[in-house]
């Protein structure tokens, strides 16, 4: 206990810093993921997306041919050069691409069908098996599922609440966990849960605002099967730091707003570093870390990113408008 207890401080002393880079776009940038300390990915408005093999050094920006006018919200990128995309848009302009090369080529899998439609994000639990989030079509959410990575198919979702719907500001308002787990955090603050692959879902609220039409949940991440964080706020008021944050330790079936002091404003993006300890959130107003399971958070940096991802060794990348691109690094002990 003693040995635990001692180095608390001394992960601590290490604080982030943003790094930023040269992304070689100006698109506003949303989708993010990242495989390891050398390889990221990102997109973007545009028909945008970029790619780094050497840590950021250097980025390659380029469009996905004839989707010039799409604004992808989210990516996903895997081994052997598989990569997907989901744009976020009114009716057709929701489409989800592949690559398997890297991006020399792509080939459109889907494109949304109901002309009320609006893709939100997408996440998978393996190169195959993914599911992918939308807004209410006649007062449901929208949920696809793929078992294969190729086709994907629509499945009865949970009913929404009058104007509930999700935010595609990160490609993080749903995330899965474990073999089966999916969850996804909606503007009526409340988080929805599906223990079988998307098939069927419960719901609980949280204390998250969700007082106005840019208000609610934005991103949602987990340290383990018991401990999570949700963050948003209301991105019209971007420095308001009211109500933007809920935490669970019972792998949530319940959520509660944190003892201390919460992040500095509106965040669109939460995720968990393991190899620090640590948390992360972004938004539009800055950047915060916790130390403590998301009870209190410190801010550590003013400028404006969407989203945040890191690689199970610890490696990072924030994400925000036009072309900003960052690097995280802990300076310190």
């Amino acid at each position: 206990m003693r040995l635990a207890l001692a180095l608390v401080p001394l992960l601590a002393c290490a604080q982030p810093a943003w790094v930023p880079q040269k992304s070689g776009t100006s698109a506003g940038l949303r989708g993010l993921s990242v495989r390891n300390s050398r390889e990221a990915w990102a997109s973007g408005t545009g028909g945008t997306y970029l790619h780094t093999i050497d840590g950021g050094a250097t980025w390659a920006a380029a469009q996905v041919p004839g989707a010039e006018s799409l604004d992808f919200r989210d990516i996903e990128a895997f081994g052997a050069g598989t990569v997907m995309l989901l744009s976020s848009g009114s009716g057709e302009k929701s489409r989800i691409f592949r690559t398997d090369d890297g991006g020399a080529h792509w080939t459109l899998r889907y494109t949304n069908p109901d002309a009320a439609g609006f893709f939100d994000a997408f996440a998978f639990w393996n190169g195959r098996r993914g599911i992918a989030l939308g807004d209410p079509v006649k007062g449901r959410l929208a949920i696809l599922v793929t078992a294969d990575g190729e086709r994907w198919s629509p499945q009865p979702g949970p009913e929404a609440l009058p104007g509930e719907g999700a935010f595609a500001a990160s490609g993080t308002c749903l995330i899965v966990t474990g073999e089966q787990d999916a969850w996804f955090g909606t503007s009526g603050a409340r988080i929805f849960h599906s223990v079988d692959g998307g098939r069927t879902w419960t719901a609980v609220q949280t204390p998250v605002r969700h007082d106005g039409p840019g208000a609610g949940i934005f991103s949602l991440a987990f340290s383990d099967a018991r401990h999570g964080v949700a963050v948003g706020g209301d991105y019209t008021r971007p420095e308001s730091a009211e109500h933007n944050i809920a935490i669970t330790s019972d792998g949530g079936r319940t959520w509660v707003e944190p003892a201390g002091t919460p992040p500095a404003g509106f965040r669109s993006a939460v995720a968990y570093v393991a190899a620090r300890k640590a948390w992360i959130a972004v938004g539009s107003s800055g950047s915060d870390v916790s130390y403590d399971g998301g009870q209190s958070w410190k801010p550590f940096d003013t400028a404006p990113y969407n989203s945040v991802a890191f690689a199970p060794d610890g490696s990072g990348w924030a994400v925000g408008p036009k072309g900003g691109v960052a690097r995280l690094e802990w300076r310190g002990r």
